[in-house]
This record gives structure tokens, sequence and C-alpha cells, in this order.
């Protein structure tokens, strides 16, 4: 860790920071072959960075970021149910810690992973336009079965997304989602991956279909709306 430290302060321009926290599989002991290190400098000028680089053949993501941007990625990363930020600095490792900044922002990041956002009020919204994409592929999937392909893969990802959005929770990393899929609802978890898993595109758009049954409750258009939102100058 020590020489991590000293390496990622030969080559972040701005040698003054507050703390460096080092995130990842590697760290967590659950690496793939491809795997990176993830690498959060908190600076303490108001400059942020990112790097890529290689320390003895190991890849590493290097994010310099102050403060006051890290916490709003926090916001907008909770927002938008993947708390990406707030995971690297909740399950990383500290080899520097200079200001007590560090441990307020792991405190922060451990308090929102434990506080998913409820169930937005644009679910339905969500919910249409999963749908739509959906009636979109089978719209073309006969003069054009190569883009229908593409528009269901797509449709399907939305349709998994909306699972979590639905149940209240955060959105996986792509690596788990399945995995975590499975412990919200097994069946439409098995449907993904034999969408995923067959050949032909006949097979795909039928379990779209009844990924879209079981998740969406519809499969194309259906009649909705937004309440009404004051326009103000």
């Amino acid at each position: 860790m020590l020489k991590v430290r000293q390496n990622v302060g030969g080559i972040v321009d701005n040698s003054m920071y507050k703390g460096i926290i080092v995130a990842g599989s590697i760290i967590r002991g659950n690496p793939d072959p491809s795997s990176d290190l993830d690498i959060y400098v908190v600076n303490a000028q108001p400059l942020r960075q990112r790097l890529q680089k290689f320390f003895n053949g190991v890849p590493a993501e290097i994010f310099v970021n102050p403060p006051q941007s890290v916490e709003r990625y926090f916001e907008e990363e909770q927002a938008a149910r993947k708390p990406l930020t707030a995971h690297m600095l909740a399950t990383g490792f500290v080899v520097l810690d200079l200001d007590p900044v560090i441990g307020d922002l792991q405190s922060q990041a451990k308090r929102l992973l434990s506080q998913p956002p409820a169930a937005p009020q644009y679910l339905t919204y969500q919910k249409y336009l999963s749908a739509l994409m959906f009636e979109d592929a089978e719209d073309v999937v006969e003069r054009d079965p190569e883009v229908a392909e593409m528009i269901v893969y797509r449709a399907v990802a939305e349709m998994l997304n909306f699972c979590f959005i639905k149940a209240g929770s955060f959105i996986p990393r792509q690596k788990s989602l399945l995995e975590e899929l499975a412990k919200l609802d097994t069946e439409v978890a098995e449907l993904a991956r034999s969408f995923y898993r067959t050949p032909t595109l006949g097979e795909k758009m039928e379990l779209a279909g009844r990924i879209a049954d079981q998740t969406l409750g519809i499969r194309g258009f259906f009649e909705w709306e937004m309440p009404p939102d004051e326009v103000t100058k």
C-alpha cells in the first residue's frame, strides 16, 4: 500500500492532497482476470482529474477530486441509483489520511449505501420508456432484424433495471446484476439468463416479451399522464 501511495504521489499533478483510498475487487479479494485498482485521491485544491495507469502491470483508475466534488457525486449518483463513488469510498482501504474529511466522506458513503432511495414518482415514465423500446423492436423485427436485436438488448437491460427501481433498490454494477436480480426475482433472473444465452432472434423476442410481462406488466404503448407541473420563468 505504501508503494501505491508513493506512485500516486508521483503522477498526480497537484501533490497536495488530503488522503488516498484504494478500492475495487482486487482489494476486496474477488478480482476477475482484467480487474483494476480504483484509487481515489481526495485533493486539497479545487482541481479534479482522472488518470489511467499501470503499476507493475496492474491497471489502475485514479480519480482525483476535492471533497466538494465527492459530495456532489454522492448526490448525483444516489439520485441515479448507481452509487459508484459511495461504493468505492465505503468499501475501500485508506492508505493515506491527512485530514478528518477522509473519515467524514467514508461515513457519508456508508450511510448512503444503507439508505437506497424509495421508488420514484416518475416510475410510470420509466415503465413506459422500457415498454415502448420493446415495442420498437417488435416493429422492425421482420424488416431489419439486426436493428431489432440491438433495440431488444437495450429494452431488456432497462426492464432489469426497472426491477430494482420498482423495489426501491440501487441498480447493481453490471458484473453482479444478474446475481443480485436472482435475490430479488428468481424467475426474471432465469428468464434474463435464457435471453442472453439463446442464439436466435425469435427466441430472444419471445423471452423479452415474457420479461416485459413479469417486470412491466405490459409490452408497448399504454395510456398514462404526468401530473401538471407549473412552469416558471
